[in-house]
């Protein structure tokens, strides 16, 4: 409807125009006798100018409506190219114009038009000559709209380190908007003569990484193993495509790991990288293991030796659940303490089965999940530092849900022959436990039906409780 509105006006006037050209011989016996035959063949004059103008005029709406996409905006990221670009419509327009008036020189006034034409034509080599660059920037610009390597609103990067959102192409350039809001203006024939990525097309979806570069003594395995299991834990990392962990390189500095993962928009990449680097260097520290140095550096001393049984005693010290046991207690439960692999898949712990022994994750992710007849439901994703299982260990009670590896894995496992004498020697320390297991009981149960709960009284019952199973369990 908005087409054919815009059409109105141009063909009324054509209709007019045309209405003016039949009825010429009762016009002409009305005009002589006012003004002679000069008035007369003046009308004729101004009714065919007029002709080529509304014709011009007419192909100029056909031209625009066309460029518009029938009142489609052009380049509306989610919206169909346009079948005439915006940039070669004006031109078109300007040239449709062009052709009316030298049309109106000759077929209307009748003059010669050739030496016109021959004088335009060295007046435009010599402004072609002096804005060659600009219309160089002009015609790239028409080639892009053709093209539509990019639209409005695209992520495109034009060098390393240059990129921007596309706010705008017109005849002579493209403005970018980067990521700090500042407005980049390159010139279309730059970016038409140039390699850029598009990051919004063909989908927003892409992938990044980032470089890491450990020891050779680290194992390739376990490197791939604690990255990934960073990549996981790590917010805005799209969980498909999945994320992975390759070899890039080889140095004398060490070897050259590439964390890559997929996200889902590019304004999004510097608070993701951020994400994964500062989780991978948390999985890293957790699993004591340090980014490469140039083997050029010159040491003072040697590195000291790693003490045995060293991270078994921090993986415990940072745990709520053995914050009131000493250190030559948690020396002894970490030195007692069992080491697992556990491949991609496996699982820990199923649900239902009979258990004694907690499990502290050093290395890789695991899934929490629980069994609900036909389907199992997520509860939760465990990283390194996480504990499960704590509850069978304490009490006896059989596994409350099952943890499945999603990443190759290293557990340490405690059981109650380990905890036991130290329980016996220290009495106080179970009440201790049994408090601190209500709490985390309660915000456990409130995470899976997500129900207001009365924290203080429900918190003391089931202290209560807890102290009374864990002393009947260790018989103390």
């Amino acid at each position: 409807m908005n087409a054919v509105r815009r059409l109105l006006a141009p063909l009324a006037l054509l209709a007019l125009l045309a209405a003016a050209v039949l009825h010429r011989p009762w016009l002409h016996a009305r005009l002589e006798p006012l003004g002679g035959p000069a008035v007369s063949n003046g009308f004729d004059m101004a009714v065919a100018a007029a002709a080529w103008l509304a014709f011009a005029w007419a192909g100029s709406r056909a031209l625009d409506l066309l460029a518009t996409g029938n009142g489609r905006a052009n380049g509306r990221p989610g919206g169909r190219p346009p079948p005439i670009p915006r940039l070669l419509s004006d031109l078109l327009r300007a040239l449709l114009y062009v052709a009316a008036l030298v049309a109106i020189l000759a077929f209307v006034l009748e003059q010669p038009v050739t030496g016109l034409l021959a004088t335009s034509g060295v007046m435009i080599a010599v402004l072609g000559f002096a804005l060659r660059n600009m219309i160089a920037d002009i015609f790239s610009g028409i080639a892009l709209n053709i093209e539509h390597p990019y639209r409005i609103g695209d992520w495109i990067e034009l060098a390393p380190g240059v990129s921007g959102r596309v706010d705008e192409i017109n005849w002579r350039a493209t403005r970018l908007i980067t990521a700090d809001g500042a407005a980049l203006i390159v010139p279309n024939g730059i970016v038409a003569g140039s390699r850029f990525v598009n990051f919004s097309r063909p989908e927003p979806r892409f992938r990044a990484a980032i470089p890491i570069l450990l020891d050779h003594d680290v194992p390739a395995a376990r490197a791939k193993r604690v990255l990934l299991s960073a990549l996981l834990c790590a917010d805005g990392v799209l969980a498909t495509p999945r994320p992975d962990v390759v070899i890039d390189s080889f140095s004398p500095n060490g070897v050259g790991y590439q964390a890559r993962f997929w996200l889902d928009d590019y304004e999004r990449l510097s608070a993701v990288r951020d994400a994964v680097a500062t989780v991978i260097l948390e999985h890293l520290g957790r699993a004591g293991i340090e980014l490469a140095r140039p083997k050029q550096e010159l040491r003072t001393h040697r590195p000291a030796k790693p003490v045995p049984g060293a991270l078994r005693r921090s993986l415990l010290r940072q745990l709520d659940l053995f914050a009131a046991f000493d250190e030559a207690e948690v020396a002894e439960l970490g030195q007692a303490m069992r080491r697992h692999h556990i491949p991609a898949g496996g699982v820990a712990v199923r649900q239902g089965e009979a258990g004694e022994s907690l499990f502290v994750i050093a290395e890789g992710v695991f899934d929490v999940t629980l069994d609900q007849g036909r389907h199992a439901v997520h509860l939760d994703r465990l990283r390194p530092g996480d504990l499960f299982g704590e509850m069978s260990l304490l009490t006896g009670q059989p596994r409350s849900a099952s943890v499945v590896a999603c990443t190759d894995a290293v557990v340490f496992e405690l059981d109650k022959g380990h905890l036991d004498p130290v329980l016996r020697r220290r009495p106080e320390l179970a009440r201790q436990l049994a408090e601190l297991m209500a709490n985390r009981q309660l915000h456990n149960d409130a995470e899976r039906d997500r129900l207001g709960r009365d924290g203080a009284g429900q918190s003391l019952a089931a202290s209560q409780d807890l102290l009374a199973r864990l002393r009947g369990f260790f018989k103390l």
